[in-house]
């Protein structure tokens, strides 16, 4: 049975406190509810789109001197179904967030934090299996007028779905920015894997010369877990299985095997992209092919 609590419990004085403080305190207390209710909640987020799998959002802060707007695409597949990261994987379908026709703003940068493998019987995805909030920057989004970026992602659990919403995000035109929104996006921002270090850097990266294995050797951080790497390669390739093992001088070498190839691919000029994961740490970075 849950407790009652009485009128005499709620407003007794405390100890120090006569009850003109206490009338002084109650004064104030009015005072600030009436000044948060005159003070606009600002909709710094579009509407939820829905979909079998999940739904998402977008979510944009005020526009910085420089003219960048920072903010957020938030997917919540739904239990039991899956999104991807921006290589998917064998059948997934890659996350693209892009600003709707004539729009003169343009999106900059879309980040991913670390993905998981995700397997199901013969087919290997790379994504996530719980909500992700992707943070993206923007280049002259206005604060004076609705922004609209076209998300298309998607969701699976038997069978893929793929999920288009235009998303719309109302004028914020005080400049001001909602505080549980901004920390989501900050959330998000540091959730993506920082660049190479002294500590945690590629060295070196060798493509056999048929093409069939690629090895990489990487300084690592004293004390760091085994590594796996994810390396996305032509536009829907992406190789997740490593052995590591230790070079001669210590470094941590890793060797993947490279799956089938687009035919007469040239990887004279290529640019591959490497995300390496070591227990909570993780470096990203991009590998080139002279």
């Amino acid at each position: 049975m849950t407790p009652r609590m009485n009128s005499a419990m709620c407003f007794s004085n405390p100890p120090g406190f006569s009850r003109s403080s206490r009338g002084w305190i109650v004064a104030a207390a009015i005072g600030l509810f009436s000044l948060l209710l005159a003070t606009p909640v600002l909709a710094a987020s579009s509407d939820w789109a829905l979909n079998e799998g999940g739904r998402m959002r977008l979510i944009l802060l005020p526009q910085e001197a420089d003219g960048t707007r920072h903010g957020a695409l938030v997917i919540e597949p739904k239990p039991g179904w899956i999104t991807y990261w921006k290589e998917p994987g064998d059948v997934g379908i890659p996350p693209a967030i892009t600003p709707v026709p004539g729009a003169a703003y343009t999106v900059e940068r879309v980040g991913f934090p670390v993905p998981k493998v995700l397997t199901n019987g013969d087919m290997t995805d790379v994504g996530y299996d719980h909500p992700v909030t992707l943070p993206i920057s923007l280049k002259n989004a206005p604060d004076d007028a609705d922004v609209t970026l076209s998300a298309f992602v998607g969701v699976c659990q038997n069978i893929c779905i793929p999920f288009q919403a235009d998303l719309s995000v109302p004028p914020n035109e005080g400049g001001v920015a909602n505080a549980v929104e901004t920390a989501l996006v900050r959330s998000a921002q540091a959730q993506v894997p920082p660049g190479p270090s002294p500590e945690f850097h590629v060295i070196d990266h060798q493509l056999g010369a048929d093409h069939r294995e690629l090895v990489i050797r990487l300084k690592m951080p004293a004390g760091a877990d085994s590594p796996k790497a994810f390396v996305s390669g032509p536009s829907g390739h992406v190789f997740t299985h490593s052995v590591a093992s230790r070079g001669a001088d210590g470094e941590m070498v890793l060797t993947l095997p490279i799956g089938k190839l687009p035919k007469k691919y040239k990887i004279a000029g290529k640019h591959w992209g490497i995300l390496v994961v070591s227990g909570n740490q993780a470096m990203e970075t991009t590998l080139a092919f002279d």
